[in-house]
């Protein structure tokens, strides 16, 4: 096994994009196995690779991890962007549900049949801006630091900034409200690591299209 992590998913964001942005995040270089056919997810099904039978599965530290959340909180343990005691790791967590919720949101968009997407974009506008950006809105407000949890860079930033990025790419002026947010934005966008993951060529994927749509429909043999 290399030195590097190894993810396991198909060329696309799904729920290994966070993953990616987290180790990027962390300074971490990392390897892609894409699944490019249902023979090869098969393949690591046999091989005893998938616990639970469905991927991103990771390769790391001699091991095999499966599902996100978890491999989201090892990476933050290993390289300290976790809480430092147990009532900021359960504030970290607790902000990091929230995203995940609207982002499960917005993952479903590219499976919803075209006359329902025009109704669910809106109901995802009025979550983003009347729920979800507020609250975060008044989390900085309230400390007046510059990262969510401890005043340092943790886990929970970095999936917060990836939240935001999908948001403007629905509507960029949902963010106009909110300028603690276009502050943090703006902030973690510039730190080294970050940078260089949203530059041109990085292993950021972009938005799903119809091609990879189809494609990982075939691998995972969804209707």
């Amino acid at each position: 096994m290399s030195g590097k992590p190894v993810l396991h998913h198909f060329n696309g964001r799904g729920r290994v994009e966070c993953i990616r942005w987290l180790l990027a995040a962390a300074g971490v270089e990392f390897e892609e196995k894409f699944i490019e056919c249902p023979e090869d997810l098969e393949k690591l099904r046999k091989d005893g690779k998938l616990m639970f039978e469905q991927v991103p599965m990771v390769e790391i530290d001699g091991m095999t991890l499966v599902q996100t959340r978890a491999i989201l909180n090892y990476i933050a343990t290993k390289y300290d962007l976790d809480g430092k005691d147990v009532k900021e790791r359960a504030l970290i967590d607790m902000y990091a549900e929230g995203i995940a919720d609207l982002s499960e949101m917005m993952g479903q968009l590219v499976v919803t049949p075209p006359d329902q997407k025009e109704a669910k974009i809106a109901l995802i506008k009025d979550r983003t801006k009347n729920r979800y950006l507020p609250a975060f809105e008044k989390v900085l407000k309230s400390h007046g630091q510059d990262y969510l949890v401890g005043n340092r860079l943790t886990r929970v930033d970095i999936h917060l900034l990836e939240l935001l990025l999908y948001v403007e790419e629905i509507d960029s002026s949902l963010l106009a409200p909110f300028p603690l947010l276009k502050a943090l934005k703006s902030r973690l966008s510039n730190l080294p690591n970050v940078k260089k993951f949203l530059q041109p060529g990085s292993q950021r994927k972009p938005p799903i299209d119809e091609k990879v749509l189809e494609k990982a429909k075939k691998i995972f043999k969804l209707s």
